[in-house]
């Protein structure tokens, strides 16, 4: 529906008009790197081997190449056992959930969370339950966690740094965590995994880092994808990552694979996983999405909203200056500005701003965020 509106506005006003921050979908270029290891991958490779079927958990020398690279990183000790290629750490997520859970299961996250977590959770026949919002700063409470754990509870989904706050989950909070879950799985003496979805995690601001949770947490499981580090969403391609000393570990791994089987993935792109594989040490210029997280949030506060100052991802989780946050996104679109509700992820009375936009889009739509505050004031 967002996709839907922004189009029947642009239609009307002209594109340049309208301001639309609803879609997290990264406006910075992919590096040249993607493109030029594209190519050299296509003529360096045979076309067989290249296009046809594969393992289900990918191209062994794929999940080689970033074992490495998270040993190098983290200071890990993976081979190509310990990664699962997928599509998108959407797809990831799905499958492992498909593994994990049986229906009538249970799944914790902390709100405000990713919406899609829902539907997730609905696919393999689980009840998705939500911490409550820790407000003001969105980190997550991790008492408030202990009261919601239940003998259902098989996993902890969390999603660092942060869609929809910007907020990365520190290395405090993920201790705090972690010893919560350690004392239920003794208490209901099975396991309970902490499944981290780290699309985010190289998007880092002001010095922050997004602590590598397996250190604090046995049975922890990372998804991850290009899709933002990269900017490749399009072209779907991620890894589930996690130590062999996880509980089940080669279950889970074999399981995985007939997951990504069964529910129709088959494998990741062959051809995104070795370009991938050999990038995965990149980035976009994330210095673009600072300078857009300053002006906004800077120009934002100074006209009376109020906001966590994200630390990283591409998000500014404001406060609606009315309660209502389906009816502030309904009427700022008054001055052609697109924005999507706290509601989807949670937490109402919040809009999540997606700054990955062009500058010219958060200077154009200035006018109109401070007219919509002017106009609440004088209600």
């Amino acid at each position: 529906s967002m996709y839907t509106e922004s189009a029947r506005l642009k239609e009307k006003y002209g594109a340049e008009n309208v301001y639309d921050f609803g879609m997290g979908n990264p406006n910075l270029p992919a590096p040249d790197s993607i493109r030029e290891t594209s190519i050299r991958v296509l003529q360096e490779t045979d076309p067989w081997y290249l296009h046809h079927y594969m393992p289900n958990n990918g191209f062994p020398e794929a999940r080689e190449k970033i074992a490495a690279s998270l040993n190098r990183r983290f200071g890990e000790h993976f081979d190509a056992n310990n990664i699962m290629m997928c599509t998108g750490a959407a797809g990831g997520l799905n499958c492992l959930l498909k593994v994990l859970m049986d229906p009538g299961q249970e799944i914790l996250t902390f709100a405000p969370y990713f919406g899609e977590y829902d539907r997730y959770a609905d696919n393999v026949g689980c009840t998705l339950t939500t911490v409550p919002p820790n407000i003001p700063t969105f980190q997550p409470d991790p008492a408030a966690l202990e009261k919601c754990v239940t003998e259902k509870t098989r996993a902890v989904l969390i999603d660092n740094p942060n869609n929809p706050t910007g907020v990365v989950y520190n290395e405090e909070t993920i201790r705090a965590i972690a010893a919560v879950l350690a004392k239920k799985e003794q208490e209901y003496g099975h396991a309970i995994y902490l499944i981290s979805d780290e699309p985010y995690r190289e998007l880092v601001f002001d010095g922050a880092s997004v602590p590598w949770i397996p250190n604090d947490y046995k049975n922890t499981i990372v998804a991850y994808s290009f899709s933002k580090s990269l900017s490749l969403p399009g072209d779907r391609i991620g890894y589930l990552a996690l130590r062999s000393e996880v509980e089940d570990f080669e279950n889970i791994v074999a399981a995985v694979a007939v997951a990504t089987r069964i529910t129709g993935f088959i494998n990741a792109s062959g051809l995104q996983q070795l370009v991938c594989a050999r990038c995965c040490d990149e980035t976009v210029d994330i210095s673009f999405y600072d300078k857009n997280r300053k002006r906004l949030y800077d120009a934002l506060t100074a006209y009376g909203y109020e906001m966590p100052k994200p630390e990283g991802a591409f998000y500014l989780f404001m406060k609606t200056p009315t309660e209502n946050d389906l009816e502030f996104v309904e009427k700022i679109k008054e001055h052609r500005i697109l924005l999507t509700p706290g509601s989807g992820f949670g937490c109402p009375g919040y809009v999540r701003i997606a700054y990955c936009v062009a500058p010219e889009t958060i200077e154009g739509a200035l006018p109109g965020f401070k007219a919509m505050m002017e106009y609440y004031k004088n209600k």
